[in-house]
């Protein structure tokens, strides 16, 4: 039963893991990412702005879920054009390189004042660049959060 579940199941981001951007904003991906990419899409990824607190990276092929969406609710208001404009506007297409590592433009690493140390948090269709202090501070779990945490799991059918 192992092998036909993996290869119905499709494969997707998970797991978290701290990493340095180099001197040029490069940032190695890491391989069980690199391996989700590889099974389930390309090589292209989009890039967000910050969303709030965080870079969102998308396969193309999942942001283009997104855009979809985005589409249909185009001319709704200024206020829904507006951030559109910001996601899509904002958005950067990369490749992860030969070497496994992406680019992170420097206009959204300075958004974000991403330094040295980042976070990289698996989010099941596309993946998170946290700076490490963002991080932390976001990660802090208390005793009310998992009382949320319990309703929403019951909200949803899964506890």
């Amino acid at each position: 039963m192992g092998d036909t579940y993996k290869k119905n199941q499709p494969s997707r981001f998970r797991g978290r893991s701290e990493h340095a951007l180099d001197g040029k904003g490069r940032l190695n991906v890491p391989s069980r990412f690199r391996d989700v990419l590889l099974r389930e899409y390309d090589d292209r990824l989009i890039i967000t702005p910050p969303w709030p607190n965080c870079l969102r990276i998308y396969p193309l092929p999942e942001w283009e879920k997104q855009e979809s969406s985005l589409l249909g609710m185009e001319q709704k208001t200024p206020k829904v054009q507006r951030m559109i404009r910001y996601l899509v506007g904002g958005s950067v297409e990369c490749q992860v390189d030969k070497n496994g590592r992406i680019l992170l433009p420097v206009q959204l690493r300075n958004q974000l004042d991403l330094k040295k140390e980042v976070v990289m948090n698996g989010m099941l269709t596309f993946f998170e660049i946290w700076s490490k202090e963002a991080w932390e501070k976001e990660s802090i779990v208390t005793e009310e959060d998992f009382k949320d945490f319990e309703t929403t799991f019951n909200d949803l059918g899964l506890y």
